[in-house]
Formats: C-alpha cells, sequence, structure tokens
C-alpha cells in the first residue's frame, strides 16, 4: 500500500506533500496509531527525494506529535489527531494570577488548532535547563520566560533558533529572538512620574525588593526616579517587622510583602492613603477591593498572551514592548 505520494510541478514542497500523504493516510485510515511509517531510504528511492527532505517532513510530524521515533527501527505513528498543526512549548517562570491571566489569552487566541503543553521551572536554573534539554525537537514552537536566570541564552540556543520566543522579559543576550516583554526599568519609572503630584505629599519613598526573583529593572527606574525628582528613598529586601512611619510610600513588587504591609498598618493604627500610601506591582482582581483599593503599577498581562499568539498565527518575528499603566486607586 503507498503510502507516501509526491507530484512534481504542484507547486508545493516536497517535504509537505509528505506531511500532506501522512495526514491523509491517517484520515483514511490507511496509517493508524502505532503503524511504521516508510522507511527514510525508501521513500527517498521511490520518490527520488533528498534525504534532508524526506528528514523534514517526517521532523515536522514529530514536533506535531503525530509520529515518534525509535532509533534504529524507524518512525511510527503516535497520534492520529492530525487537526493540530502547531505543539508549543511555553515555559512559564511560575503559576501566578498574573500569569494564569497570560496563558489562558494565549490559550484562547492560538484557537483550536494547536495543542500548548505548560511547563515551569520556578527561577531554578537546572529545572530550567532540564526542561529545554529533554523537550528540544518534539514541539512546533518554544515560548519561553527566561526572567533572571543565569546563563539562560547559552540553554535557549541549543533549541531550533527560528521556532524560539521569549515572554514576559529578555535581555541583551536574547534580542535576536522575538519577543512579547515588558520593560520594567521603563515602566516602574514612567509610573511613578505619573503619579509624582500624589507622591509629593509624601517623605519617603521605600521599595522592598528581595532581588531573587524580581527583575532587576524594577529597582533601576526606582532609582532613576528617585534620584532624577530628588526624593527621600531606601531600598529594603525585606519588611519583617519594620515599623511604618507616618508619610513613607511603600512600592511593593510582592504581594506576600502587601500583605505584610497591610497587616502591620492595621497594628499600628494607620490609613492608607493618608498616614502612608503603597503601590504595588502587577494588578488583580483583588486589588480593586482590598483596603479601599491598591494603586498600581502593571502590564496588560491578556494583552501579552494575545500578542504572542497572534505573532504565531501571523508568522511574524518581533520584539514588541508590552503596555503598561499606573492605576490610581485610594492607597496613593
Amino acid at each position: 500500500m503507498k503510502i507516501i505520494s509526491i507530484q512534481n510541478n504542484l507547486g508545493v514542497p516536497k517535504y509537505k506533500q509528505i506531511i500532506l500523504s501522512v495526514e491523509k493516510a491517517i484520515e483514511e485510515e490507511k496509517l493508524k496509531k502505532g503503524d511504521r511509517l516508510p522507511s527514510v531510504n525508501k521513500v527517498c528511492l521511490t520518490s527520488s527525494l533528498s534525504r534532508d527532505t524526506v528528514l523534514q517532513a517526517y521532523d515536522e510530524l514529530k514536533k506535531r506529535g503525530i509520529v515518534y521515533a525509535i532509533p534504529g527501527k524507524g518512525y511510527y505513528i503516535k497520534s492520529v489527531e492530525i487537526t493540530i498543526k502547531q505543539r508549543i512549548f511555553l515555559l512559564f517562570d511560575e503559576l501566578n494570577i498574573f500569569k494564569e491571566d497570560t496563558y489562558n489569552s494565549f490559550v484562547k487566541n492560538i484557537g483550536k488548532n494547536a495543542q500548548v503543553d505548560i511547563f515551569f521551572h520556578y527561577f531554578n536554573e537546572q529545572v530550567f535547563k532540564k526542561l529545554i534539554n529533554d523537550n528540544n525537537g518534539n514541539y512546533t514552537k518554544y515560548i519561553i520566560m527566561p526572567t533572571n536566570i543565569i546563563n539562560v541564552a547559552e540553554f535557549i540556543k541549543t533549541l531550533p533558533v527560528n521556532e524560539v520566543f521569549i515572554l514576559d522579559q529578555t535581555n541583551i543576550e536574547l534580542e535576536s529572538y522575538p519577543a512579547i516583554y515588558q520593560n520594567h526599568k521603563k515602566d516602574i519609572f514612567d509610573g511613578l512620574c505619573k503619579g509624582k503630584s500624589r507622591l509629593n505629599k509624601y517623605k519617603k519613598l521605600i521599595m522592598i525588593f528581595p532581588g531573587f526573583r524580581e527583575p532587576p529593572g524594577m529597582k533601576e527606574g526606582f532609582l532613576d526616579f528617585c534620584n532624577d525628582y530628588s526624593f527621600n528613598y531606601e531600598v529594603i529586601t525585606e519588611f519583617a517587622d519594620r515599623e511604618i512611619s507616618i508619610g513613607e510610600v511603600y512600592i511593593i513588587p510582592n504581594d506576600r510583602d502587601l500583605v505584610r504591609v497591610i497587616e502591620k498598618s492595621k497594628l499600628q493604627n494607620l490609613l492608607l492613603g493618608s498616614d502612608f500610601g503603597i503601590i504595588s506591582y502587577n494588578e488583580t482582581p483583588l486589588k480593586k477591593v482590598v483596603a479601599n483599593g491598591i494603586t498600581t503599577i502593571s502590564t496588560n498581562f491578556e494583552a501579552m498572551g494575545k500578542i504572542m499568539a497572534q505573532m504565531i498565527l501571523q508568522g511574524k518575528k518581533e520584539q514588541i514592548e508590552n503596555k503598561c499603566a499606573l492605576i490610581i486607586r485610594n492607597s496613593l
């Protein structure tokens, strides 16, 4: 039974004709799960094709999850779900409500013909490296949140260069890859500038910056703002049992610290938005109602997922800075 059919002067690349032949054979149930595909050598001989052409087609089917390879034996049908045109490897740093919004938006906009597998590295270099190595060659696209992991570019460059996209954070070593990213330094500087008229009534700005998971640009933008506009400031690594002084404004990237500051203010009977202020990083629905409203500096995480999906579907290779905004509420 002939599976692969190749025609000259058809206007369709021959490797794609191989893929279409396999898809048609699956549709007609000539190929079922577990069946062996014609060997690379056999297809080369019977269809007068180069080995590279056949391997390109079989590798594409492998990335889509339709076939799998057994070294020394050949290629076999793994799945008959031929409607899946893209298999996407999505590597996030951690699971939180912001990243959930990005993920949901991406899945919604990428469409039903894509399979999205999500993984998490949790800022661990070894986990990051292992996930990259284990999944290299198994997907049509790789979307990576690199955060500030050391040597991240060395790991990413092992992936197929034309199939990699960077999400959320980027750096100079990754500037050759298409990306949807936050400019944390610019975002926090611009956000504080927009809130300057309210900040002027306070005596001191304090950023809680542990520095482990937080992008360095946050701190850099904060320091630039304070120095440019002559604000008294302090950067601390943790809030712990610190006493809040009247006239302080806390800039808080981490929501755990946000809770600690609010709890401490209640123990001290301080009035948020009057005795002291808070600016939190990253918008969530709860911040609209907690303590009568928390002011935030935040990118649009849903837009980030949508734009990434559109970039992949449209075959674009761009670096796009995701928009950020200051949302003023009663905490400032």
